[in-house]
C-alpha cells in the first residue's frame, strides 16, 4: 500500500500487520511492547470494521500489508472556538497577551461577526479539521448581546451540513458576571436549550461568584443541560474558581456531565490549595481540558521582554492519578487567542506529549484525544476507539511506533471514514481573503 491507496475487494478490505495501541483496541495486553502497541489485522466491510485479530504470517507481505505502521480512531476535540478561528489577518494581538486578546476579539467580534463571515470561517476550519482526521468537535460560541443572536442560528445550520462528517457541539461563553442580568441570562439558557447545546461561561474571582455559579447550576438542572467552563486561564494564586465549581456541582447534587477547560493557575498554587481543589473536583463528575498550544502562547507573556517562567497547563497528571478524566483540545486558531494552528489534533496531542511529558512511560495517555474527550462530551463508544462492530473512521499514520508518529507532521497520514479513503486537501487560505478586508 502507497500514495493513500487501499486495494478493496468488493465490499472492503483487511489491512494486515498493523500497530493498534491498547488505549484504543481492546487486545491481549501480553502481546503489546513497552510503548502499548500489538501487531494486529484490521478487516472492514460496508463501512464497519467486522475484524481485529492479532496478525498472521502469512499477512507479511500480503496486499495491504502496512508493516506496522500506526492505525489510530479519529480525533475527538472537545474545546474549540470555531466562531473565532481565522481572524488574525484581520485583528492580530498587538502584543501577544491574554489582555491584548480579549480587546482584539471584542473589537472585530462587534464590527465583522455577521451570520456571512462566521459560516464561512467555520466552514474553512471544519474543512481543516476533516482532513486531518478529526471526528467530533465541541465549540463555544460567544454569546455576549446581541452576538448569540447571531452566531447560534449559524451553528445549527452548520452542524446539519456536516453531519455524518464531523458531529458538532456547541457551548455558549460568555462572562459569568453577564448573568447578573437574570432576564438576558435567562433568554440565553432558553436558546442553547432549543439549540440542544451545552451551558457555559467563563469564570474568574467576582465577589458574587458562589451566587452567580448557583444561578447556572440551577439553570441547568431545570433545563437537563451539560455545563462546560472556562476556568483560571491566569497565574493568579487567587484564581480557584475551579475548586468553586466543584465545590457548586457537590451543592447542588448536579452529576450530569462538566468539562472545565484551562485551570492554569492551579499549577501556580501552594500544595495545600492543589490537594483542596483536587480532592474536590475527583469528587464530581468533571472532566478537565488543558490547551497546551494556546495557553503556552499567552500564560507568562512577558512586556519586559523576558523569558517566560512556566507552560500554562494544568496537573493533568495528578488529576488522571485521582481518576479525573483528563483531555487535551486545540482551543483557538489562528486569532488573537494563538496566532497558530489548524485544528489538527496530531499536532496538538505531539505538543502535549513534550510540554505535559505524556511519555515514559506512554501509558493510556493517547485517550486524552480520543476515548476521553468522546467520555467528556456524552458520546457512544465507537468513539475515540476500534472495535469490532464500530465504524471504520480511522487515521493510518506513517508511524510505526510514538516516536516515528510524533517526529513528524504526518502530512501523509491516510484519513478512512465510513471505510474509504477522503480527500484530503487542505482549503487555501485565499477562501478568506474577502474576509479580511
Amino acid at each position: 500500500m502507497s500514495g493513500g491507496s487501499i486495494v478493496r475487494t468488493g465490499t472492503g478490505f483487511s489491512l494486515h500487520r498493523v500497530h493498534l495501541h491498547d488505549s484504543w483496541v481492546d487486545g491481549d495486553a501480553s502481546r503489546h511492547d513497552a510503548e502499548g502497541f500489538g501487531l494486529y489485522d484490521l478487516t472492514v466491510e460496508n463501512g464497519r470494521i467486522t475484524r481485529i485479530a492479532p496478525s498472521e504470517a502469512a499477512g507479511e507481505g500480503a496486499q495491504n500489508d502496512l508493516r506496522r505502521r500506526v492505525v489510530m480512531p479519529a480525533f475527538v476535540d472537545c474545546h474549540t472556538h470555531l466562531d473565532k478561528g481565522h481572524i488574525w489577518p484581520r485583528q492580530p494581538n498587538p502584543d501577544g497577551s491574554f489582555p491584548g486578546a480579549l480587546e482584539a476579539v471584542g473589537a472585530d467580534r462587534a464590527a465583522k461577526w455577521s451570520a456571512e463571515d462566521i459560516e464561512a470561517r467555520m466552514e474553512f476550519a471544519l474543512k481543516c479539521a476533516y482532513a486531518y482526521g478529526t471526528k467530533a468537535i465541541r465549540t463555544h460560541l460567544d454569546s455576549l448581546p446581541p452576538q448569540e443572536t447571531i452566531s447560534w442560528p449559524v451553528f445549527e445550520a452548520m452542524r446539519e451540513r456536516w453531519a455524518g462528517r464531523i458531529d458538532l457541539q456547541a457551548a455558549c461563553l460568555f462572562g459569568i458576571d453577564t448573568g447578573r442580568d437574570k432576564t438576558w441570562f435567562k433568554t440565553l439558557v432558553d436558546r442553547v436549550r432549543n439549540a440542544g447545546g451545552v451551558l457555559g461561561a467563563v469564570t474568574f474571582m467576582v465577589p458574587d461568584l458562589d451566587e452567580l455559579l448557583d444561578m447556572v447550576f440551577r439553570a441547568a438542572i431545570e433545563n437537563e443541560l451539560q455545563l462546560d467552563f472556562h476556568a483560571d486561564e491566569t497565574d493568579a494564586l487567587e484564581a480557584v474558581s475551579l475548586r468553586k465549581i466543584a465545590e457548586a456541582a457537590k451543592r447542588h447534587g448536579y452529576e450530569d456531565r462538566i468539562l472545565i477547560g484551562h485551570c492554569c493557575a492551579l499549577a501556580r498554587q501552594p500544595d495545600d490549595e492543589v490537594l483542596r481543589t483536587l480532592d474536590a473536583v475527583a469528587d464530581c463528575n468533571i472532566s478537565v481540558v488543558s490547551l497546551p498550544m494556546c495557553n503556552m502562547y499567552l500564560q507568562d507573556r512577558r512586556s519586559d521582554g523576558t523569558t517566560p517562567r512556566w507552560r500554562g497547563v494544568t496537573l493533568l497528571h495528578e488529576m488522571k492519578a485521582r481518576g479525573i478524566n483528563v483531555c487535551v483540545a486545540s482551543d483557538n486558531t489562528r486569532d488573537p487567542f494563538y496566532a497558530y494552528g489548524d485544528l489538527d489534533m496530531m499536532e496538538v496531542y505531539r505538543m502535549a506529549t513534550r510540554t505535559i511529558q505524556f511519555d515514559h512511560p506512554v501509558a493510556d495517555w493517547p485517550k486524552s484525544v480520543f476515548a476521553n474527550p468522546a467520555r467528556a462530551m456524552g458520546l457512544d463508544e465507537n468513539y475515540g476507539r476500534l472495535a469490532e462492530g464500530g465504524p471504520a473512521d480511522f487515521l493510518i499514520c506513517e508511524g510505526r511506533s510514538w516516536t516515528e508518529v510524533l517526529s513528524r507532521p504526518e502530512s501523509g497520514r491516510i484519513v478512512v471514514r465510513d471505510g474509504a479513503v477522503i480527500d484530503r486537501a487542505l482549503p487555501a487560505y485565499d477562501e478568506l481573503d474577502h474576509l479580511m478586508e
